[in-house]
C-alpha cells in the first residue's frame, strides 16, 4: 500500500511538471488535479494494467467511466509513454493498438484511429516529441516519426518521417529534416499552408502568362500594321 501511495505521489509530481511546462495557465499544483488529462491518464494507467493481466471487461469499465467524465477516450490496450499531455482534451480518441512515445502532446479533437478494415496492429505509432494539433486525424497502422508536427485539422493517412511538419487534407509534408523540435515548442498555429502556397504559385504563373499574351498581341498588331503599310 505504501508503495502504491508513493507511486501516485511520484506520478502527480511528474504530471504537474509536464502540465505546467506546456500550459502557462497553471498556477498551482492543485489545479493539476482538475485537469481532464491528469484524471484520464490516472484511469488509463489502472485500466492498462488490468488489460495486460487479461481483465478486459474491468479494464474497459474503468476506461469508459473515465471517458464519460473527461470526454477523452483511451482504449486500455493502447501503449503510452512518459510525459504525455492532452491540452483541452475533449473529443480525443486513442485506439487499442496505438503506440504513443515519450513527451507527446495532443490537442482537443485528435483521433489516433484505424481504418476499420485491418486486424492486428491497426492504429498509428507516434514517435517521441510529436505535437498533434486540434482536430487532426491520424488514421491507419503507420508511424509518425519523432519530433514531427501535425497541423490543426489535418488528416494523415500515410507514414510521416521524423522531423517533419504535416498539414492539409489529406496531410502533406511541408517541412522535412528541420531543426529538432524542443518539448516546449508547441506552436500549433504558425505552420505552412500548402493550399495558400499552391494558389500563390498559380496566381504568379497566370500573371506571367497574361503578360506574355499581351506582348504577343502587341507584336501581332505591329506586324499587321507594317504589312498593311507596304504598297501593293
Amino acid at each position: 500500500m505504501a508503495n502504491y501511495k508513493m507511486g501516485i505521489i511520484k506520478y502527480i509530481k511528474e504530471e504537474f511538471q509536464v502540465i505546467q511546462e506546456r500550459d502557462p495557465a497553471i498556477k498551482s499544483p492543485l489545479e493539476v488535479l482538475l485537469y481532464p488529462s491528469f484524471r484520464v491518464m490516472l484511469s488509463y494507467r489502472r485500466a492498462h494494467k488490468l488489460y495486460e493481466r487479461g481483465h478486459f471487461f474491468r479494464a474497459r469499465l474503468v476506461s469508459q467511466r473515465a471517458a464519460r467524465k473527461t470526454g477523452i477516450e483511451i482504449h486500455p490496450g493502447a501503449t503510452i509513454g512518459k510525459g504525455f499531455f492532452i491540452d483541452h482534451g475533449s473529443g480525443v480518441i486513442i485506439g487499442e493498438t496505438a503506440i504513443v512515445g515519450d513527451n507527446v502532446t495532443l490537442y482537443q479533437g485528435v483521433t489516433l484511429g484505424g481504418t476499420g478494415k485491418e486486424t492486428g496492429k491497426r492504429h498509428p505509432t507516434i514517435g517521441d516529441n510529436v505535437m498533434i494539433s486540434a482536430g487532426a486525424k491520424i488514421i491507419g497502422s503507420f508511424t509518425v516519426g519523432e519530433n514531427s508536427k501535425i497541423g490543426a485539422g489535418s488528416v494523415v493517412l500515410e507514414e510521416v518521417p521524423p522531423n517533419c511538419t504535416v498539414v492539409g487534407v489529406p496531410g502533406r509534408i511541408v517541412k522535412r529534416d528541420n531543426v529538432k523540435i524542443p518539448r516546449i515548442d508547441m506552436d500549433q498555429c504558425h505552420l505552412p499552408d500548402p493550399v495558400k502556397e499552391d494558389i500563390t504559385v498559380l496566381q504568379r504563373e497566370n500573371s506571367e502568362l497574361t503578360n506574355r499574351l499581351l506582348e504577343l498581341e502587341k507584336t501581332v498588331r505591329l506586324l499587321t500594321g507594317a504589312a498593311e503599310s507596304i504598297p501593293k
